[in-house]
């Protein structure tokens, strides 16, 4: 996802570099009876490759080095460089034995999955810890941040009709105990219907950090169908309501044509300074007004009731 620049030819790449170290000291630490392919891989996924996984090496170690930072760092472990901890210079023999030492380990580490299995595990993971990154827009997760905030939705050119506001598959981390996607999940793909909405009228990040945006102060879902992980989904929404600081919104959400969910979503316009309601700014609310005014023919929403909609139409 992020290429790197190689600034002079080498044999293998950067990373293999590395993976090639802590393959020969593997190959060692199983041929001298030290430990098990599951302990060495447990020593990895528990430990370092956390650190490395959002940070790399170089980063890690700066912390490592405390306040005095990367040269206090080395100044005090590069001595213990010369001890002979690794045999990185040597390679074991793959002798007839060491193979079916490997192997046979290897086998009673994961032997109980298939490899499409482990392949789907592998990606499941990376999925999951590259979303959380997302939301802390860090490392391969900023790469992810980046990618979002270059697609700037914009409305269509028909804006009679729903806007289709979210297309995405299901992620296995979002689903619970039950094995269907958590509620409060539901609750996400509506707000980033929101979010999108806000980005296509120009209520987007730039307008956040001028210290203006749009709160949500209650929502209504209502929970048709069960979604699971894997399924893919849209959204559509509806502007029912935009006048001056409020503003209304109505998704429903689809698996192909079967609805799954719908969400009555009312939000109020703020200023970020004093976390107080006010006006917004007069392109946006124009925006969102012609908007608005476009889909005022649309028909009364199925989940709402004759009551609801009166209300609405009276505060338009």
């Amino acid at each position: 996802m992020a290429p790197l620049i190689v600034r002079k030819e080498i044999d293998a790449h950067i990373a293999d570099r590395f993976l090639e170290a802590v393959w020969r000291e593997g190959l060692w630490l199983i041929k001298d009876g030290v430990a098990t392919t599951q302990e060495i891989d447990d020593s990895i996924r528990y430990g370092f490759g956390l650190r490395w996984a959002q940070m790399g090496l170089f980063e890690t170690y700066r912390i490592a080095g405390g306040e005095a930072g990367m040269k206090h760092f080395i100044e005090q472990f590069g001595p213990c460089l010369s001890w002979p901890w690794t045999k990185l210079m040597d390679v074991p023999e793959l002798t007839d034995e060491l193979v079916e030492t490997i192997a046979s380990q290897s086998d009673q580490q994961s032997g109980q999955h298939s490899i499409r299995e482990l392949e789907r595990i592998r990606d499941d993971n990376l999925v999951a810890m590259m979303r959380a990154l997302k939301a802390r827009n860090w490392g391969a997760g900023a790469i992810l941040s980046s990618d979002d905030s270059a697609k700037k939705p914009a409305l269509p050119a028909d804006i009679t009709k729903p806007l289709s506001t979210i297309n995405r598959v299901i992620p296995i981390d979002w689903t619970d105990y039950n094995g269907h996607m958590n509620e409060s999940r539901y609750g996400q793909v509506f707000s980033d219907a929101g979010d999108v909405v806000m980005a296509m009228v120009g209520a987007d990040e730039h307008y956040i950090k001028a210290g203006l945006s749009y709160f949500t102060v209650d929502n209504h879902i209502t929970y048709r169908q069960e979604a699971h992980a894997g399924d893919e989904v849209s959204v559509r929404t509806q502007v029912l309501l935009a006048s001056g600081k409020k503003l209304r919104l109505y998704h429903e959400m689809f698996r192909g044509d079967t609805l799954l969910s719908t969400c009555n979503q009312l939000l109020i316009h703020v200023s970020l300074q004093s976390r107080r309601s006010c006006e917004p700014g007069s392109q946006i609310l124009k925006a969102l007004t012609e908007l608005h005014s476009a889909q005022s023919a649309l028909p009364k929403p199925e989940s709402l009731s004759d009551e609801q909609w009166q209300q609405i139409s009276a505060a338009k």
